[in-house]
This record gives structure tokens, C-alpha cells and sequence, in this order.
């Protein structure tokens, strides 16, 4: 193969390489808080003093009732970053759904674990915004 190839080769063909980094940033990220939020989601669950909780909070749950809560949208984000890696048509749009969705959840748990919740939200941000940035150039 020439450059001159490569000059004549279809566009869709290459994938900018900042988009594939963002892309594999956001698959990873997205693993590491769903396997995080499943453990901690599952420690709440078994051990009803895993976490402390505060009185006069408006969202005031159990520590089952946000164990379930990060169980499930833990589970949930592995499964969609298993489709991340594996390029699926779905996955972009539902990554984006589900770290929406592990944000809004960690704001309402800034009470209970302020400095984690605060970074899993930072980091929620920021996938929700390498998918959006690689989905602007047509991956």
C-alpha cells in the first residue's frame, strides 16, 4: 500500500485516533464505576452498617435501598461498557443514559460519601463527554 492509497481511500474508513482514545476513556471509566458502584452497592445491601445515615435528608433511603440502587446501575454500566468495547450501534447513546443516570444517583448520595461521590460524578461528566466528542465524528 502507498500513501497515494491512502489518499484515495475512503473517509469513513479512519476513525481519528482521538475519538478511539475517547472512546476507550469512556469504555474503561465506565467498567471501573460499574464494578465500584456493584461492590459498594452489594456491601450496603449485606451489611446494613455500611453506611451512616444522616437524619433530616430529604432523600433519605436505607442503606438496602441504595445498595439496590448502585447495584443496579453498576451492573448496568458494565454491561453497557461491554458494549462500548465491542462498538454496538447502542452503546454510546445508552453510556450516556446510564453515567447520566450514576450522576443524578451520586448527587443525591453526597451526604453519605462526599469525596467519592463528587469524583464519580466528575468522572460521569467526563464520559458522558468523550462519547458525545467521538460521536460528533462519526465513529
Amino acid at each position: 500500500m502507498t500513501y497515494n492509497d491512502l489518499d484515495n481511500a475512503d473517509s469513513r474508513d479512519h476513525v481519528p485516533s482521538g475519538a478511539v482514545g475517547g472512546i476507550a476513556f469512556a469504555g474503561f471509566t465506565l467498567l471501573i464505576i460499574g464494578t465500584f458502584s456493584t461492590v459498594a452497592g452489594l456491601a450496603a445491601i449485606l451489611d446494613d452498617d455500611y453506611l451512616v445515615v444522616s437524619r433530616r435528608y430529604a432523600f433519605d433511603l436505607s442503606t438496602v435501598g441504595w445498595g439496590w440502587i448502585h447495584l443496579v446501575l453498576g451492573i448496568g454500566a458494565i454491561l453497557v461498557a461491554g458494549g462500548v468495547f465491542t462498538n454496538r450501534a447502542w452503546a454510546g447513546t445508552v453510556a450516556i443514559v446510564i453515567a447520566g443516570l450514576i450522576a443524578l444517583d451520586y448527587f443525591f448520595f453526597i451526604p453519605y460519601q462526599p469525596a467519592w461521590s463528587l469524583v464519580v460524578i466528575g468522572l460521569s461528566v467526563w464520559i458522558i463527554w468523550s462519547i458525545t466528542q467521538a460521536r460528533g465524528k462519526d465513529v
